[in-house]
């Protein structure tokens, strides 16, 4: 992105927003919300110039690149300094300001990445952890061609399943001993994890992924749970544990059956699963030769397509037919990536055997499209291709 004032000043821009202020990284954004309120400066008018090849609603993390770029970019103009964790912060947040009640990874990943690393990301607060992937291993991405954008259709995916998994957790609470009134603050599923492992850890997890997937398959049923049954549970309607949400009301205004058991279970084990994967990845001495590694990887991503198409429902079939043509070709492992229902999928592959694995694909799952006239062979270099992991956003000044 190419950023130009159109004010004839040479000085900063004046930035607007709750870092209005901040002008040293020592002070910070809390220190601006803390300062004497003062009349916002007028509007100033920017140039700007976007050049990209993230393709639109590829579950690419398209929206997060356009959302952290700006970013950087008006944050530069000004000569403001923040750390990473904290823009990661605040452009998760301007994302929901279009309707999708959205997690940080994207934007996380796209300001904290490391050339080479991958990252292990956490949240509250935002943080990261490198994650070195064995060696002789890469990541393709293809593009299943079919468009999944966030802000279409949130109400029926996206935002739908935030409302499930809020209600799972406040439910899950209530079903392990938390009073009513208790119950209903508890708003994420890991706020209620040393709930269910005080009840169901260690031992008595048994043949669960953990203590979580154990309380889950213990206390909820298979059957959805219609808002007659949740109220009743947690002895306040289900409209009023979203108060002032706007987008978990339109969700409730088209929905009132939810599947809690299916949501949670699928958060509960993809978390472990996630822990898995960088356990495996960093263990310093491992029992395991390299190519056992890569195989225990591979299953960690199998099984989370698995749960993603079973469970939290946000596969479709063209991701479905793309992961099963990428094993099928050769793909170690392959899974959905992004928010899911269309996009693209990623899959481990040994370095040997990438560009093998390219031409399969390209003529199995793309050609197809090709004749269809759903792409070119001139596009398919940016539909299907390798992608070790790459730096995270930053700014370049340039001098003419």
């Amino acid at each position: 992105m190419y950023l130009r004032s159109l004010t004839s000043s040479a000085q900063p821009l004046p930035f607007r927003g709750g870092l209005g202020e901040s002008k040293a990284r020592s002070a910070g954004p809390r220190a601006a919300k803390s300062a004497p309120s003062a009349a916002p400066p007028p509007p100033t008018g920017l140039q700007v110039m976007v050049a990209g090849r993230v393709p639109t609603g590829g579950g690419l993390s398209s929206s997060a690149a356009i959302v952290c770029s700006s970013s950087l970019a008006i944050l530069g103009a000004h000569g403001i300094t923040l750390t990473k964790g904290e823009v990661a912060e605040f452009t998760a947040k301007a994302e929901r300001y279009v309707g999708v009640t959205s997690g940080g990874m994207d934007q996380a990943i796209s300001i904290m990445g490391r050339q080479g690393i991958a990252q292990h990301v956490e949240f509250n607060p935002v943080r990261a952890t490198e994650v070195v992937l064995p060696a002789n291993s890469c990541f393709v991405i293809a593009n299943s061609l079919t468009v999944s954008n966030k802000a279409e259709g949130a109400e029926g995916r996206y935002n739908l399943r935030v409302v499930e998994c809020r209600l799972a957790s406040a439910v899950l609470a209530a079903l392990l001993g938390q009073s009513k009134e208790a119950s209903i603050g508890f708003t994420t599923l890991k706020e209620v994890e040393p709930l269910a492992e005080a009840q169901y850890g260690g031992e008595k997890k048994g043949d669960a992924t953990n203590a979580g997937v154990a309380a889950v398959h213990a206390l909820l049923h298979e059957e959805p749970y219609d808002n007659a049954e949740i109220e009743g549970l947690l002895g306040k309607s289900v409209e009023s544990l979203f108060t002032g949400d706007a987008s978990a009301g339109r969700v409730l205004a088209k929905f009132n059956t939810f599947k809690l058991r299916q949501r949670a279970a699928h958060v509960f084990a993809e978390k472990q699963r996630v822990l898995d994967f960088e356990a495996m990845c960093n263990e310093k001495e491992k029992d395991s030769s390299p190519e056992e590694t890569l195989k225990q990887l591979s299953a960690l991503m199998d099984a989370s397509q698995a749960s993603c198409r079973d469970l939290y429902e946000c596969s479709s079939v063209e991701l479905d037919t793309l992961v099963t043509c990428a094993k099928g070709c050769g793909a170690l492992g392959s899974r959905l990536t992004g928010a899911g229902w269309g996009g693209c999928t990623v899959s481990l592959i040994k370095e040997e055997d990438v560009d093998t694995f390219i031409s399969k694909v390209k003529e199995i799952y793309y050609k197809p499209l090709i004749e269809q006239g759903r792409v070119t062979e001139e596009e398919l270099g940016g539909t299907i291709f390798a992608s070790p992991p790459a730096s995270g956003g930053g700014v370049v000044k340039m001098k003419f």
